[in-house]
Formats: structure tokens, C-alpha cells, sequence
């Protein structure tokens, strides 16, 4: 079986499946930009030689995966199936020019036209690089469920209890207990709040609460700071959005962001 090569720009948080395994979603470009979304991986159980970061190009075997109706969707064969690493786009400076060349290829900034496309089951798009016309707000909203559900956690250990990890003390990750979320318009010039589920995001509130010594307040302002006074106000901030298999045709909007790419802006004399 030919294995596929894809650069990693898409690692979501992680969450407890219905089959009470830790997942997360994956996704990148192949090599002539076409999106691709793979899924399920259980990536904090494989071995640290395959845990990929964004921007490594990484090479294993892929099927369709014929449960999920999005294009993009592919699966590894197996859980055990190997990744291989194979090279990475490094930022070359602050703009990451080699990186545009894929990411760029194709750039939404009209979000009702996206939806349509989403909906057309004809075209189904469900991944997709967008760049908002105007960036009003990063917001963050206390979770109404801060943990995990206590029975589908129970149900996670119980399955796991035998489980011959190598280290034999997995444990699953933290749920977290903020929802953070982009307030933005398009080109359609409608004004829109959509979360961001990337794992980045995520990993950066818990070190900014370890930080601060527990204090979840500053570990949120700090989250703000770095994605609306850094990353919205300094850079050419552009959306990787990806809809939710659940709401894809039943939602208003079925998009999240699962990812930013943030480089710097190239500066006008650069073009010529």
C-alpha cells in the first residue's frame, strides 16, 4: 500500500470518544495543497519517535474512512499503525514564506459562501483555510461541565484498566474548563463568535495557570493577550476552520477553528 504524505498544520485538543478512548483530530496538506483530515489517532499513546509536530511532513498508510461522509476524512489502517517523519517547513523567518506556498493555495473570506459549499453535498467541503476581514474580539467563557463526565470517564479506566502501555500509567488529559472564541466579520459583513478547538490553545492555558499559581483568570487574559493583542493585532492571522461531522448539514454554521496561521505580514516594498 502506497503511504501518503501529509504536512501536519492541524492537531485538535484532545477528547474522550464515544468508544472511551482518548482521540484527536489531525489535519494538513498534501503536497499539491489539497486538505485532509485524519482521524481517529490516539497520538499521546504512540511512541514519542511518532509524535509529529505542526509543519512536519509525515508519511503512513491511509484508508477512506468510510464512516464519515466529509471528502476530507481519511484513517490510519490500525491504531498501530506507523508514522514516519519525514522532513519539516521551518518558519524561514517571520513571514514563513515556504510555508504560505502550500497553506495559501486557496484562502475562503466570505464565510457564507463557505457554509453553502459545506451544504452542497455535491462539494461538502469541511476543511478550509479563511482569512476574516476584520478581527473584533477573543473572548473566553467559563465551561458548564468543567470535567469529563464522570461515567464515560469511569468507563475510559475501566476499559483501560489492562491496557499494557509501555509506561503503564496513561492517564487521560484534562477537559478543559474554558471555551475560548474568536469574534470576527467576513467579507459577507456579518458578525460572527466561533470557537477554537486547537490544541495549542489549550496547552497554553494550562501553562499560564501553573504560571500563575492556579489563578484561572490570568491564565485566560493571558490566552487573549497571545491570540488577539499578538496574533490578531501584529499578524496576518488566517483561520484553518473545519466543520464538525455532527453539525455538518443540520448547523447554522458547522464550522470551528481548529488552528491559526500566524506569520508575519509581508510589507509592501517585499512584493516588488
Amino acid at each position: 500500500m502506497a503511504k501518503t504524505k501529509v504536512l501536519i498544520t492541524v492537531k485538535t485538543y484532545p477528547a474522550i470518544s464515544k468508544k472511551y478512548e482518548e482521540l484527536v483530530c489531525t489535519a494538513g496538506f498534501l503536497e499539491d495543497g489539497t486538505w485532509i483530515r485524519i482521524y481517529p489517532i490516539q497520538f499521546r499513546k504512540k511512541a514519542y519517535s511518532q509524535q509529529y509536530s505542526k509543519y512536519e511532513w509525515i508519511e503512513l498508510d491511509l484508508v477512506k474512512n468510510e464512516s464519515d461522509f466529509r471528502p476530507e476524512s481519511y484513517r490510519p489502517v490500525s491504531h498501530e499503525t506507523p508514522i514516519g517523519k519525514v522532513g519539516e517547513i521551518k518558519p524561514d523567518g517571520d513571514i514563513w514564506e515556504e510555508r504560505r506556498k502550500i497553506v495559501l493555495k486557496k484562502v475562503h473570506t466570505n464565510l457564507n459562501k463557505l457554509i453553502e459549499e459545506a451544504k452542497d453535498k455535491n462539494i461538502c467541503t469541511s476543511l478550509a483555510v479563511f482569512k476574516p476581514s476584520e478581527i473584533l474580539d477573543f473572548v473566553y467563557e467559563e465551561e458548564k461541565e468543567r470535567e469529563w463526565p464522570s461515567d464515560k470517564l469511569a468507563q475510559f479506566q475501566q476499559l483501560h484498566l489492562f491496557e499494557a502501555d509501555k509506561n503503564n500509567n496513561f492517564e487521560v488529559v484534562k477537559k478543559l474548563p474554558y471555551k475560548f472564541s474568536y469574534v470576527f466579520k467576513s467579507d459577507d459583513g456579518v458578525k460572527r463568535k466561533i470557537m477554537i478547538e486547537d490544541w495549542e490553545t489549550g496547552q497554553l492555558y494550562w501553562n499560564n495557570l501553573r504560571r500563575h499559581d492556579g489563578d484561572e483568570v490570568k491564565a485566560c487574559h493571558d490566552v487573549r493577550k497571545k491570540y488577539f493583542d499578538n496574533f490578531a493585532k501584529t499578524k496576518d492571522l488566517h483561520f484553518f476552520l473545519g466543520t464538525t461531522k455532527q453539525h455538518h448539514f443540520i448547523g447554522r454554521n458547522p464550522f470551528v477553528i481548529i488552528g491559526t496561521f500566524h506569520p508575519k505580514p509581508i510589507s509592501q516594498y517585499r512584493l516588488f
